[in-house]
C-alpha cells in the first residue's frame, strides 16, 4: 500500500432544510391555523482516528467530502430529517489544520477519538412558530442555515515509542524485522527503505512498544536531501531515539562524525528531537572488522556521556541486551 501522510480536503456539511409555510385544513374546523413543519438539520463532517489505518491514502481521491443535507418541513407540524453525519477515518496521529490559516484545529492520538470539522446548518423555522395572538396566520418561514465549508491539511506523524534513525544501508529494516513480526524491505544498497515502517516489540509482562524505522538520514536532510525532510516529522512523537551505526566501510568511517552529523540534522528541524532520550547501537557486531574497532567506538561514545551497545541485527547478538535496555528507559 502506497504510503502518504499528507493531504489536502475540502469539506462541506450538509444545508439546513427549509421551513414549511403551511395552513391547517380539516373538515368543520375553518381556522385550522399555521402548522408548517421545522427543515431538518444538515449532516456533519467528523474525522475519527482509527488504528487499523498507517496511510493517508484514502483520502487522495476524491479530495472533497460532503454532508447531506437536512429535509424540508412539511405541513401537519412534520419536522424535515435531519442529514446523516459524514463520518471520515483517519488514522491515528493525524494533525487537523486550516489550510487557509495554517491554525492546528485538532491532534487525534488515539484511537476512536473524533473531531468535527464542519458543523450542519441549522434548519430553518416553519410558520407555526411565527404565530402569536396578534398575528395568528403568518405566511412565511425560514430558509435553512448553509453548512460549514472549510479546506483542510492533514498531516500525519506516527505514532511511536521508540525511533530507529541512522544513515541509509546501516541495517535498521533487518533489526526491525529481528525485533518485531514486521517485514520491511532489506536489501543491500542506500535507501531501500522509502517509507516509515512500524513494529511492535513484545516483552514477556510487560507492556510491548512500537518501534518506527525512519528511512535513511543523510547530511542536508533537514533541507530536504535524501529523503529525510519527508519523514524528520515522524520521530517527533517518540519518546526515544536509537541511532544505528555502520562502520563496515572501514576505517574511511567515523561512527562520532555520523552520530553527530545525525544530530545535527535533528536540531536544524526542530530543537526538541535532540533532547529526546538517545541510545548508540552499533551493528554488524558479527563482522570480524566492526568487531575489532568496537571497543575503541565504545570507550568513545561512553565518554560523551551516551548509553552504547554493539550488536548484530542479522544474527540477533546483542539485541536482547539493547532491547532489555530500552524497555527500562521506556518504564
Amino acid at each position: 500500500m502506497k504510503f502518504v501522510d499528507e493531504v489536502r480536503i475540502r469539506v462541506t456539511a450538509g444545508d439546513g432544510g427549509n421551513g414549511c409555510v403551511s395552513f391547517r385544513r380539516e373538515r368543520f374546523i375553518p381556522k385550522g391555523g399555521p402548522d408548517g413543519g421545522d427543515g431538518g438539520k444538515g449532516g456533519d463532517v467528523i474525522l475519527q482516528a482509527d488504528g487499523q489505518l498507517s496511510t493517508l491514502l484514502d483520502l487522495s481521491y476524491p479530495q472533497q467530502f460532503r454532508a447531506r443535507k437536512g429535509t424540508h418541513g412539511k405541513g401537519k407540524n412534520q419536522t424535515g430529517r435531519n442529514g446523516d453525519d459524514l463520518l471520515i477515518r483517519i488514522p491515528v496521529g493525524t494533525l487537523i489544520r486550516d489550510d487557509e490559516s495554517g491554525e492546528l484545529l485538532q491532534d487525534l492520538v488515539f484511537d476512536g477519538q473524533k473531531f468535527v470539522v464542519a458543523t450542519g446548518g441549522r434548519g430553518g423555522r416553519g410558520n407555526a412558530r411565527f404565530a402569536t395572538s396578534v398575528h395568528r396566520t403568518p405566511r412565511h418561514a425560514e430558509k435553512g442555515e448553509k453548512g460549514e465549508e472549510r479546506c483542510l491539511r492533514l498531516d500525519l506523524k506516527l505514532l511511536a515509542d521508540v525511533g530507529l534513525i541512522g544513515l541509509p544501508n546501516a541495517g535498521k529494516s533487518t533489526l526491525l524485522s529481528q525485533i518485531s513480526s514486521a517485514r520491511p524491505k532489506i536489501g543491500d544498497y542506500p535507501f531501500t527503505t522509502l517509507v516509515p515502517n512500524l513494529g511492535v516489540v513484545s516483552r514477556g509482562e510487560g507492556r510491548p512498544f512500537v518501534v518506527a524505522d525512519i528511512p535513511g538520514l543523510i547530511e542536508g536532510a533537514s533541507r530536504g536531501a535524501g529523503l529525510g525532510l519527508t519523514f524528520l516529522r515522524h520521530v517527533e512523537r517518540t519518546g526515544l531515539l536509537v541511532h544505528l551505526l555502520d562502520i563496515s566501510e572501514g576505517l574511511s568511517r567515523d561512527p562520532v562524525k555520523d552520530f553527530e552529523s545525525l544530530n545535527s540534522e535533528l536540531d536544524a528541524y526542530h530543537p526538541s528531537l535532540i533532547k529526546k532520550i538517545q541510545i548508540v547501537a552499533l551493528n554488524k557486531i558479527d563482522l570480524p572488522s566492526v568487531r575489532e574497532r568496537a571497543k575503541a567506538v565504545k570507550d568513545r561514545f561512553e565518554e560523551m556521556g551516551h548509553r552504547f551497545y554493539a550488536i548484530s541485527g542479522k544474527t540477533g547478538e546483542g539485541v536482547r541486551e539493547l532491547i532489555e535496555a530500552i524497555s527500562r528507559m521506556l518504564d
